[in-house]
């Protein structure tokens, strides 16, 4: 059981990491900073973008899947 929880901590911290990277590449992106160094076609906004269209897309499912995922990650 030990083995599940370290797991699950580490995805835990995985997400925050790359919640906060994507955060920093959209300001950077805001920022007009241009090519992010390391991330050369990198498009951050036009990715997040994408996915809410492809949701909003999807009427009902969409919001529902939206929903759960967001209830996933509030238990964490």
């Amino acid at each position: 059981m030990e083995v599940l929880n370290n797991i699950k901590k580490w995805s835990s911290s995985i997400a925050d990491v790359a919640v906060s990277l994507m955060a920093m590449f959209i300001v950077l992106e805001l920022l007009g900073v241009g090519n992010i160094p390391f991330f050369p076609e990198v498009n951050v906004i036009g990715n997040v973008t994408g996915v809410v269209k492809s949701l909003g897309a999807e009427g009902l499912v969409g919001l529902i899947a939206v929903w759960v995922l967001y209830t996933i990650w509030k238990k964490k």
